[in-house]
């Protein structure tokens, strides 16, 4: 798949969006947002990247996994928003599991979080 980069950033998911599948709306929103490519990631699912670094990937429409620091990681697992990564619990990556649509907006706050922390760090 080729990489697309749209460059017009929405601040919240579209009325038309709420009836699409969580897979499908994280990928109009975050692909919205200034920077952001998407490819085919290795282990299947679509992955967003700004710049050379990998904000989070998701696989269908029922699982998102995105990469943190440990830190922040630790407190987004504290606080309910995300599980340990289903296949590396020791490490800053963590699992968000969808099984509706509007599940993907939790999704998407996490690539926003991550998307907002790796852009500022380039600046």
């Amino acid at each position: 798949m080729a990489r697309e980069n749209v460059d017009s950033p929405k601040d919240e998911p579209s009325a038309a969006l709420q009836d699409c599948p969580a897979g499908e709306r994280i990928r109009r929103e975050v692909s919205s947002w200034p920077g952001v490519t998407v490819a085919a990631h290795r282990f299947g699912g679509l992955e967003y990247r700004v710049g050379r670094r990998e904000i989070g990937h998701v696989h269908g429409n029922r699982l998102a996994d995105l990469p943190f620091p440990v830190r922040i990681r630790e407190q987004l697992v504290a606080d309910g928003r995300a599980v340990l990564h289903h296949i590396l619990p020791d490490s800053g990556w963590v699992s968000y599991f969808m099984r509706r649509p509007d599940d993907a907006d939790g999704a998407i706050a996490l690539f926003r979080l991550n998307y907002t922390r790796l852009s500022d760090s380039h600046r």
